[in-house]
Order: structure tokens, then C-alpha cells, then sequence
């Protein structure tokens, strides 16, 4: 009697198991999602004005025709935004695959304008844009000082070289530290998520060039950055970024994620709406002004169009936490600028004609989304007709 129960005990407890194993595969990867939305742009009293393409000298068909194609194929993307002449003209969201930084597998969500999405390493972009700010402000040393000077206390345990990296060379990715980040394998990255010391785990590599010299991607001295600009301004990361950046941009719903400790993680943990970071492409494009108010320095803004750095990758090249590259334009090159994430988030900036356009997608690691994304920007410059 007692071994028959225990069958039925084990047989209850198996098919309640399988059948919350089936609930879940519904819920992350079966599950309905809505249909696609665009390419008109919402009407949302979040500071945007609304234009059609073609009234800011845009083909509105070709246009269509080059989101459709990049939605329709297997790659992820989730949002594709336009917008031109401080108007935002194209509007796109579908659902998908997607992760947050701190989950194991991907799962099925519904986008649209008023949905947050993650955007990884274009955090990177936005701490430069803060501690752009931070400097005007006094609360930050200027670029060209050694790092060490603001940690004293490490000079002693870090091997000599170090004495030579500027706060420069962080935001230039050129510090010259032995850092491996990115792909399969070993990822120093990943390590910043639990470090306590985050300057002694940063600065305790070895060196493999002298500073200035050569590209290195490296979210640890992002992190480095985003050290100093919480202790010059007595506030963490996301604090400072809410007062000075997002609330005067009429950012409100927004998130940046916290390591294991309750820091902001600046290399890859922000969160926004598409259209909000859209807001942050026409701020740079205005040269750091948000409807006649001054936010980032006008000076900051055009050194990180510096791109000092080659990259490696393409004809792309990096500079003060930005990335550069060319678009083809009626005979022309154009130089663009841009936030990368990881996964297919994408900030293109076009100054000369006056173009940001976002991407957003779910397809971490996955490399035929990232040259998707990358080709986009020469695609939505194709669409443009008249001059900025």
C-alpha cells in the first residue's frame, strides 16, 4: 500500500513538473506576441515632435522597403527608429527573442514605444556624455591626467606601466591593458559584475602596449570612468545620469541595472525606451542642446567625434566611448557616429544630414545581426533625397 502511494506521489510530482515545464515553453517561446507596429510614429507627450519622411527629404517607400526587409529576416530586431531635422519620422516595433544581463536564456517579448529595452554597451556612450558633464561641473579630472592620481592608494601594487594610462586612454579604449572581453572564453567583462575593488581589478592587469598605441575594447574602463564620476559627484551613476541628463531630456521611464554590489553597471546595464534613446542621438547631433537648453558641453560633444582609435573592424574607428564609421552619399562620404551594444543595439548619428537613426534587437553574440544593424545605417542614408 505505502509503495503504491509513493508511485502515485511520484507520478503527480512528475506530470505537475513536465506540465510547468510545457507552461514556461509556452509563456518564453511559443506564446502569441501583437502585431508588428509602424512605421508611423506614435503621438507621445514625451517632448518628440511627429513629421512624415518625406516632408524632411526622405523616400517614405524606399525607406519602408529597407525595414521591412531587415524585420522580416531572422535576425531579432526588434525596433528600427528614424529621425531627421529634430523630427522623428519612422516608427518600428515588433516582438522577439530576448535576454536580460543577468539571464540564462532568451524569451519571447512584446516591443513597442513605450517598452523599455536593454542597450547594453551604448551605456559606454551615454557615461562619456555624463562625464563630459561631470568635467564642466569640476567633480572630475580632466582627461589628460594620469588615472593613478585619482587612486593613489594603488600605486604600489600595480606594475609600473600603469603610472603611464590617462583618463584619455580609458575613454579611447587604449589603455594598453591585457584585457580579453567579448565572444566565447575567457571575459574579463564579465568579472565586473562581482568585483568589489573595481580601479585594483581594472588597474591590476598586466600591460600588453603602451598607452595610447592600440584598440582594445574594454568595459572595465568604462566602469573606471564610472567610479570617478559617482565619487566626484557624491551620488551613484544612475543618480547623477537621471538629474543632469534624463529628467532635463524628459526621460522618466528608464533603468540601469546593478552589479552584485548595487553599482550601475555603466559598461552594459542600461535599459531605455527606443524613443528615448533617440533623444540622446539628437542631443549630440545639436551639439549637446535639448530645445535651446545646454546640456552636454558643446566642446565635449565634438572631441568625441575625435575617433583617434582604428579599430580593426571595417573602416570603423573609436574615440571617447564613440563609435565612427563612413556612409556613401551621392557621391559623398559621410562620416556617421554611433553607440554599439551587444545583441544588435545600434545609436547612428549622421551630422551633415542632421540623421539619427536607433536600432534595437534580442541577438546576443549572433554575428549576422551585427552586420545587419551595421549595414542598416548606409541603407536608411540611401532613403535620404534632400540635403540636411
Amino acid at each position: 500500500m505505502m509503495q503504491a502511494r509513493r508511485k502515485r506521489i511520484r507520478w503527480w510530482l512528475f506530470a505537475i513538473s513536465v506540465g510547468l515545464a510545457l507552461a514556461w515553453a509556452w509563456f518564453a517561446l511559443l506564446r502569441p506576441l501583437p502585431p508588428r507596429i509602424g512605421p508611423v510614429p506614435a503621438a507621445l507627450d514625451d517632448g518628440w515632435r511627429l513629421a512624415t519622411p518625406a516632408s524632411v527629404g526622405i523616400d517614405d517607400a524606399a525607406l519602408q522597403r529597407q525595414v521591412r526587409a531587415l524585420l522580416d529576416a531572422p535576425l531579432d530586431v526588434h525596433a528600427v527608429l528614424v529621425a531627421r531635422h529634430g523630427r522623428l519620422v519612422s516608427e518600428w516595433y515588433q516582438g522577439g527573442l530576448d535576454r536580460s544581463v543577468y539571464a540564462l536564456f532568451s524569451v519571447r517579448h512584446a516591443f513597442g514605444p513605450t517598452q523599455r529595452h536593454d542597450v547594453r554597451s551604448i551605456g559606454k556612450s551615454v557615461t562619456s556624455l555624463l562625464y563630459g558633464i561631470a568635467l564642466q561641473e569640476g567633480r572630475v579630472p580632466a582627461p589628460q591626467t594620469p588615472v593613478l592620481d585619482a587612486y593613489p592608494a594603488l600605486a604600489g601594487s600595480v606594475a609600473p606601466p600603469v603610472r603611464g594610462i590617462r583618463i584619455q586612454h580609458l575613454l579611447d579604449m587604449a589603455s594598453g591593458l591585457r584585457w580579453q572581453e567579448g565572444g566565447r572564453g575567457d571575459n574579463d567583462e564579465f568579472r565586473l559584475f562581482w568585483k568589489r575593488d573595481i580601479p585594483a581589478y581594472v588597474l591590476g592587469h598586466p600591460m600588453a602596449q603602451v598607452p595610447g598605441t592600440a584598440f582594445n575594447y574594454n568595459g572595465g574602463g568604462t566602469a573606471v570612468l564610472s567610479d570617478l564620476i559617482s565619487h566626484g559627484a557624491g551620488m551613484s551613476l544612475d543618480a547623477y545620469a537621471g538629474s543632469r541628463l534624463f529628467a532635463p531630456l524628459g526621460i522618466r521611464d528608464w533603468e540601469w541595472v546593478r552589479d552584485l554590489h548595487g553599482r550601475p553597471m555603466a559598461f552594459n546595464g542600461l535599459r531605455l525606451r527606443p524613443r528615448d534613446l533617440l533623444k540622446i542621438g539628437q542631443l549630440v547631433l545639436d551639439g549637446g542642446n535639448w530645445q535651446g537648453r545646454q546640456l552636454v558641453p558643446r566642446a565635449w560633444v565634438e572631441a568625441s567625434k575625435s575617433a583617434r582609435m582604428v579599430t580593426g573592424l571595417r573602416d570603423f574607428r573609436y574615440g571617447q566611448q564613440w563609435w565612427s564609421g563612413t556612409a556613401r552619399w551621392q557621391g559623398r562620404e559621410l562620416r556617421w557616429f554611433a553607440g554599439f551594444g551587444n545583441g544588435g543595439q545600434r545609436l547612428y548619428i549622421v551630422p551633415e544630414l542632421d540623421l539619427a537613426v536607433v536600432a534595437t534587437a534580442g541577438a546576443y553574440e549572433q554575428d549576422a545581426t551585427a552586420i545587419a544593424v551595421n549595414d542598416l545605417i548606409q541603407q536608411v542614408v540611401d532613403c535620404v533625397q534632400a540635403p540636411g
